[in-house]
């Protein structure tokens, strides 16, 4: 991967797109490893969750928001949305340059299947995502790549309720604990040792897998990877913020800030200014419009 020009703004902030709120696991590293730098937030609320849409409507959405990430100066954009990259990181990659957005570094997720593959004790681990993560290309590759040789058998997990019980800030509740027992059991009793988070939205969850499994499983996901990558990126192309103060983090959702803004609040450990973008983000735009190249922030 190329790194962005080293012409544009140090000073512009790192986007990050998200299909809700489980993004803010990745955001959460990438401050961590760049404690300097602003970042701009997209959560997409008013068309999460994404793991059962179309693959089309996955895409159409994916490139308003990188546009529109683009479009307020991002020297960068995470998608920190796993569905998403399994869908269309390709695809919207390539859109973007053909239409003359590609100047601006793309980085994507991949679940974290490498490290859990060295790890592991039972030479079983478990991927736990959305369906379309799980039937991509992506996760194949990486399948194929490790764990296919090292003898490690990888086991699929999704369930419908727990992306929706995190985006109500419900991630610890005795729901989430109950929905997580009935998915994750058979899969101990199938001799994993490991889970794969491969879902942003699923780091939430880890103090409700710890309460209900103890140390049954090892947890892994990709937000530090990803932070790393940025960190790697910023810094090779001269575009590392050049301030001393804590970097800030603005937020901006496609569905309704009152009902976002405490949610975030919750994850982020501290009040975050959350913003409305208002109904013409609010609608799948549709495979149609994406052929069109009608998309636009």
């Amino acid at each position: 991967m190329s790194a962005p020009p080293v012409g544009r703004n140090a000073a512009a902030p790192i986007g990050v797109f998200d299909s809700g709120v489980g993004g803010l696991s990745v955001l959460r590293e990438v401050q961590a490893a760049l404690p300097h730098e602003d970042v701009l937030y997209y959560a997409d609320s008013a068309n999460c969750p994404y793991g059962e849409r179309p693959p089309a409507d996955i895409e159409a959405l994916t490139l308003t928001a990188l546009r529109w990430l683009r479009a307020q100066g991002c020297k960068l954009v995470v998608i920190a949305c796993n569905t998403a990259c399994a869908c269309s990181l390709s695809a919207v990659r390539a859109v973007m340059a053909a239409q003359g957005d590609g100047d601006v570094q793309i980085v994507g997720l991949v679940p974290a299947l490498k490290p859990a593959v060295l790890h592991t004790r039972s030479r079983v681990v478990v991927v736990f995502a959305t369906p379309v993560t799980l039937g991509g290309s992506l996760l194949a590759e990486v399948i194929e790549k490790h764990a296919r040789p090292a003898g490690v058998t990888v086991l699929p997990a999704f369930d419908a309720r727990l992306v929706p019980l995190v985006e109500a800030g419900e991630a610890e509740s005795l729901e989430a604990r109950r929905v997580l027992r009935e998915t994750l059991t058979p899969l101990i009793e199938a001799g994993a040792d490991s889970l794969i988070l491969g879902c942003t939205h699923y780091p939430y969850l880890a103090p409700a897998i710890r309460a209900e499994f103890g140390g049954r499983f090892a947890l892994y996901d990709s937000g530090a990877g990803v932070a790393k990558r940025v960190a790697s990126l910023l810094s090779g192309a001269g575009l590392l913020h050049p301030g001393e103060a804590a970097g800030t983090v603005r937020l901006y959702t496609s569905g309704t800030a009152d009902a976002v803004a405490p949610v975030v609040r919750q994850l982020m450990g501290r009040p975050v200014p959350v913003r409305s973008l208002g109904a013409s983000t609010r609608r799948s735009p549709g495979a149609a419009a994406v052929a069109a190249g009608e998309l636009r922030p």
